[in-house]
């Protein structure tokens, strides 16, 4: 093979757990109203037990949440607000309360997989020839939820790769709705003729920056005979799922990178936000340097359907998420080039779910389909083809690690060398895998799978984490000439 295996390890952990708001009947849709009886029951613990009682819980919930107290009041203030006459309930009643309607999960119970690697903001603290690399997880848990993680490593002037001590626990993080611009509304909902008579009077009523609740004060000011027709109803949900489907998630600055875990929040992430592939984006035309923002396309997954979505961060301590659209943005595993391209955004894309394809934007929102890029060539890549991260800019072109799926499900890495000024140029790839699964790789969760999301350059040599059997992290490399050598 020609990557090399690295000592540098990552396996899941399930002590890493984050605390959700519980509402126990609502997953089964029963019309037994539960949450009501649920508290009349703590209600009813005598007033002289209930003290021991919280205390204990709070003393066990402290063990995995520093901040047990407040997370379990906030849940009890989330779930009385929705039931009248529970106003007059005691500190220890609220914090018994909270804890019925509180579970834990392990964000990496299952699995540990799939990671990117991105230059860290921070490289305080570095001898001559180090990096500090930002690695994205997927971290699988229970039901096969994944959700965002971190890890952070130092990429050595001797070529080593060493993964910092990943901090526990788990911050909580803030979530709020975000805003759109207008012009990209417009864009994103690609109106119809059926949305035309709708969404003309609504954009015009909005701000240059608004929110969902600005969006709903317009919907409420179209006139009567428009809004309250039958036939509006579906144009109208469509408008106020759009201005929904961003929002923003903000973490404590002091809190280590890998402290920090991005949770679903949206209906249509419901059972995961996956396969993160980050990178460093230049927004100046020609401008390479990567200093700009932190960007990642992500799969969301609501148990039937996926849809793309797209992650910014000027620090990986605040993110704003937002929904990718048009013709170029569909299927799983976009990702992006690092810096425009001709003065448009550029990403490779797999919308037919089997070969690779470019997509162009002028916004970074709504995205054109340019066409077939590059199909299934070689036995390795018989059933289908994939990227595996954002292409890395180098002197001879675009270096884009792909993955191809052959014979037994196997997931097998290889690269295609782009041109640089016209990324439709195929000038090299490579007739053999760089890397593919055998002896101990082969058994995982998901057998026979090696898969990235996105390697790193430094002193020419290619760094590529792994996931292994979709279960466990491993980090690969070679000097950028043995890829080179393994092109044609």
């Amino acid at each position: 093979m020609i990557l090399e295996p690295q000592s540098a390890h990552l396996d899941h952990d399930p002590s890493r757990v984050v605390d959700r708001l519980f509402l126990p009947g609502e997953e089964t849709h029963t019309a037994h109203p539960r949450i009501p009886l649920i508290i009349e029951r703590v209600r009813s613990i005598p007033r002289d037990e209930v003290d021991a009682v919280a205390e204990a819980i709070v003393a066990d919930f402290a063990t995995k949440q520093p901040d047990a107290a407040s997370v379990l009041l906030s849940h009890a203030q989330a779930v009385t607000t929705r039931v009248k006459g529970n106003h007059d309930l005691s500190e220890a009643q609220l914090l018994v309360m909270g804890s019925a309607f509180t579970a834990q999960f392990a964000v990496e119970g299952a699995a540990l997989c799939n990671p990117s690697a991105v230059e860290h903001p921070s490289q305080d603290g570095l001898g001559e020839g180090e990096l500090r690399v930002a690695v994205s997880l997927r971290c699988i848990g229970e039901g096969h939820t994944s959700s965002i993680g971190f890890a952070e490593a130092v990429v050595g002037a001797d070529d080593t790769w060493t993964f910092s001590a990943r901090a526990t626990p788990l911050v909580r993080a803030e979530v709020a709705l975000g805003e759109w611009s207008r012009a990209e509304f417009a864009r994103a909902l690609d109106v119809t003729d059926q949305l035309d008579d709708l969404a003309s009077p609504v954009l015009a009523a909005l701000p240059d920056r608004f929110t969902a609740t600005e969006l709903e004060t317009a919907i409420e000011g179209l006139p009567p005979t428009l809004a309250m027709r039958p036939s509006s109803h579906a144009p109208l949900q469509a408008l106020r799922g759009m201005a929904t489907s961003t929002y923003r998630v903000g973490f404590d600055s002091a809190a280590e990178l890998s402290a920090r875990t991005i949770m679903p929040v949206l209906p249509e992430e419901d059972r995961g936000v996956e396969d993160a592939r980050f990178v460093r984006f230049a927004a100046g035309a020609g401008d390479g340097d990567g200093d700009g923002d932190y960007r990642a396309t992500y799969t969301a997954y609501d148990g039937r359907a996926i849809a793309p979505r797209l992650l910014t961060s000027p620090d990986l301590v605040t993110f704003e998420s937002q929904r990718l659209v048009g013709p170029g943005a569909r299927g799983k595993g976009m990702a992006l080039f690092p810096r425009p391209i001709g003065g448009r955004h550029l990403a490779i894309a797999r919308g037919d779910g089997e070969n690779v394809a470019l997509s162009a934007s002028d916004d970074g929102v709504f995205w054109d389909d340019l066409g077939l890029l590059y199909a299934p060539t070689e036995v390795w890549e018989l059933i289908q083809l994939g990227n595996c991260g954002s292409p890395i800019e180098t002197p001879r072109g675009w270096l884009l690690l792909t993955h191809g799926v052959g014979p037994l499900r196997t997931y097998s890495l290889g690269a295609l060398l782009l041109d640089l000024d016209d990324p439709s140029r195929i000038l090299a790839r490579t007739r053999e895998p760089l890397l593919t699964p055998e002896g101990g790789m082969v058994d995982g969760y998901v057998p026979r799978v090696v898969y990235s999301c996105g390697g790193i350059l430094h002193r020419e040599r290619l760094w590529v984490p792994t996931g292994i059997g979709d279960s466990r992290i491993r980090v690969y490399s070679a000097p950028l000439d043995r890829v080179w050598e393994a092109m044609d």
